[in-house]
């Protein structure tokens, strides 16, 4: 058997799983023919909202079904990331398939390109269609945004989901291989469609959002410190106000996690994010993060592009530290 056939270490297949994603993306041609693992578990999500979230059903158990639902997802998560992790090692270059399914669960380019369209449309063609463009980002009501509010919304997006489709599953991959990273995404996935504090999902998606604030607590912060440090490379950036911002305005989001790297965002960039913020069904009222400008520009958008992109590499730069800190301390990879 060749050498290369055997499974390499788990860290070198996520560097090469994140190289992998900043150059294909999101395989728009495959993922036509076949569902997205991550809208497969939509789906999954949606189907059992609509059979177990009945709004005649007392909020008691709706609750006690949105739990039921949200830890059997979890452990089918689990056991399918246990088996196809097997299957890669037992299979010679079987980790080539477990590298893609590593890259297919990143989204790096995906996420730069949806907020660079954004900066795009509003540059080029106005509000209404930079409007268009921030719809497929974020869950607030676009009609009520302007210029700014669109440019602000593209650059929160960027920052929380730096945490969560990049830092987030990269991190749950490099402690626990693939069934860390699959129950961190059907976790994610959860809370982005049932975890909502609306008037339908406050008890049945109770649970999902927990789990979803739970498995993001470290690397939210780890987010906001890549940032922090991105920032000297930034035109304009402001990495004192990085690395200061989150500890005094992250708790003024309505997530426990998600301000920390858009208040570092603020911070690098000298804007203030956040603010009221319209939902369907639901405003939230929040405070300002960062005590810069609230009328973000275009520009700014780009400028947000380049932090986003250096802290990527930081991301990586960082899982090639622990390969190397691996291979010269052994007792780190037990």
């Amino acid at each position: 058997m060749s050498p290369f056939a055997a499974a390499p270490d788990p860290l070198l297949i996520l560097i090469l799983a994140i190289g992998l994603d900043g150059l294909l993306g999101d395989l728009p041609w495959l993922f036509r023919r076949i569902p997205h693992p991550v809208a497969a578990v939509g789906q999954l999500i949606g189907i059992l909202d609509r059979i177990l979230n009945r709004p005649q059903r007392p909020a008691v158990l709706r609750a006690t079904l949105g739990a039921l639902m949200a830890l059997g997802l979890v452990v089918l998560a689990a056991g399918s990331g246990l088996l196809i992790a097997a299957a890669c090692r037992a299979l010679p270059w079987g980790w080539l398939f477990e590298t893609f399914c590593v890259a297919v669960l990143l989204a790096q380019r995906s996420l730069f390109e949806h907020v660079y369209d954004v900066g795009v449309a509003l540059r080029d063609t106005g509000l209404e269609a930079g409007r268009y463009a921030v719809s497929r980002l974020v869950g607030r009501d676009p009609t009520s945004l302007d210029r700014a509010g669109v440019a602000r919304a593209a650059i929160e997006s960027l920052a929380e989901n730096f945490s969560d489709a990049v830092v987030a599953p990269a991190l749950w991959y490099a402690l626990l291989g693939l069934p860390g990273l699959f129950v961190y995404k059907t976790v994610n996935t959860l809370d982005s469609m049932v975890g909502y504090r609306t008037e339908r999902h406050r008890a049945f998606g109770m649970v999902s959002a927990r789990l979803d604030d739970l498995l993001n607590l470290i690397p939210a912060r780890l987010a906001a410190l890549l940032l922090a440090l991105a920032a000297p490379f930034v035109p304009g950036g402001r990495p004192l106000a990085a690395f200061l911002t989150p500890w005094r305005d992250a708790r003024h989001h309505r997530s426990p996690n998600s301000g920390w790297p858009e208040s570092a965002c603020a911070g690098a960039l000298g804007l203030a994010l956040g603010g009221p913020r319209r939902y369907p069904g639901l405003v939230v009222e929040e405070k300002w993060m960062g005590r810069g400008r609230q009328e973000a520009e275009v520009r700014d958008i780009f400028r947000a592009l380049h932090l986003f992109s250096v802290g990527c590499l930081l991301n990586a730069g960082m899982m090639i530290l622990l390969l190397w800190l691996a291979s010269l301390l052994p007792g780190l990879k037990g």
